[in-house]
């Protein structure tokens, strides 16, 4: 079978963000099937191809996948009219790829929501299998987070979420929230599989080495939070906490981030004002990177802005990378991760908004490190028993490949 596949943000493990696509497309390829992987580029991503663009799109062979990428810069610094273009864009340049060329079954995957649209054309206008996979509710997300207020904006995307899952032959949540979302526009439960993000086990657990940036101590409690530093997470929360820390005079814990995003220079220049020496930036860093980053941290750091859609409607890849880690979690907004890091005593599940509950949880963890080990031991218990990532590859591949027009 040949499986066309669209995801804007397409990463092999050698760029900075998630890479479950590329994990799902390595295991199509091990179950015998071809993949064409249509992507654009995403800052902080990195596809493996290096030749030049050719009227807006190169394409080439990386680890069995054939790509094609599209000259279409994004990044999450980017405006949103800046980003809404590119979205649009990428959307009509793989309407063209969906309608010409050869295959089996289509595959698009959000975000953004128009990843959707080549995946509708393909249905309608050439008869293909088409399955889709949602990764956050839009637009219940951007309107509860205040970002699109437009009701003309909001009227064509619910519009597009509507038509995007009634075209689709099978679709796929990546949390509880997102399945039941689906289901409310319409779609019949056995049409729904829930698949969430994976641990990439191979990755984060096995023997690396372990470092720490500057000016974090051997001794020092380190808190790290790895992705995007945009509006969605909240990280004002994080430097509240920074700032009692340091008026309890607890200099031995540090915060650490690492990512890039829109509001990482206003999250800087707040740290630099308030002099929080606590607070430390670091770029992005490629998986293996990560990894050993991990390895020298003592707890991972799960946040998001307190908006209720978040609760059950994300599946974040930085929580799985965690446990993958075995690192104990820290989550500050309930939910379903809140209520698996409860269930498993794997971290500490605290309530939103209040910068004493989050530097009472650090601080308790530095003064019991001796624990933590244990603790991050339940967390890669719960990585290998219900998300490893070749496990739910395997069902992933089943779901895609067993679809019917």
């Amino acid at each position: 079978m040949n499986v066309l596949y669209f995801h804007q943000h397409f990463s092999t493990p050698n760029g900075s963000t998630g890479i479950r696509s590329y994990e799902m497309a390595q295991s199509l390829l091990k179950h015998g099937h071809q993949v064409t992987m249509v992507c654009g580029s995403y800052g902080g991503g990195e596809t493996g191809l290096t030749s030049g663009f050719i009227k807006g799109r190169r394409e080439g062979v990386v680890d069995g996948i054939h790509i094609i990428e599209f000259d279409l810069a994004y990044s999450n610094a980017d405006g949103l009219i800046k980003r809404a273009g590119t979205f649009l864009k990428f959307a009509l340049k793989s309407i063209g790829i969906s309608l010409t060329h050869k295959y089996d079954v289509v595959f698009a995957t959000t975000t953004p929501l128009t990843a959707g649209i080549p995946g509708i054309f393909a249905r309608w206008l050439r008869g293909k299998p088409f399955v889709f996979e949602v990764r956050d509710l839009w637009p219940e997300l951007p309107k509860e987070m205040g970002v699109i207020k437009n009701p003309l904006v909001l009227a064509a995307m619910s519009m597009l979420e509507w038509c995007s899952y009634r075209s689709a032959h099978r679709c796929i949540g990546l949390s509880p929230g997102i399945v039941e979302g689906i289901k409310k526009c319409g779609v019949k439960a056995n049409m729904v599989e829930i698949i969430p993000n994976g641990c990439d086990l191979s990755i984060f657990a096995e023997n690396v080495s372990s470092w720490r940036p500057d000016g974090v101590a051997d001794t020092d409690l380190m808190a790290v939070f790895t992705g995007t530093h945009g509006i969605a997470n909240g990280l004002d929360a994080a430097l509240d906490a920074a700032a009692e820390l340091k008026r309890r005079g607890r200099h031995d814990i540090k915060l650490v981030f690492v990512g890039q995003g829109k509001l990482k220079n206003s999250l800087q220049d707040r740290a630099k004002l308030e002099d929080l020496n606590n607070v430390i930036f670091h770029p992005p860093v490629n998986k293996s990177k990560l990894a050993e980053l991990m390895k020298g941290a003592d707890i991972g750091l799960q946040l998001l802005a307190n908006i209720p859609a978040f609760y059950y409607g994300t599946s974040p890849n930085k929580f799985f990378d965690y446990i993958a880690a075995g690192l104990p979690v820290l989550n500050n907004y309930p939910g379903w991760l809140a209520g698996m890091i409860i269930d498993n005593n794997c971290g500490y599940a605290i309530e939103p908004n209040s910068a004493s509950a989050f530097a009472d949880a650090l601080e308790h963890a530095a003064d019991n490190k001796e624990l933590l080990p244990e603790v991050g031991e339940r967390a890669l218990a719960l990585a290998k028993s219900d998300f490893n990532r070749h496990k739910l590859a395997d069902k992933w591949v089943a779901w895609v490949s067993g679809v019917k027009k």
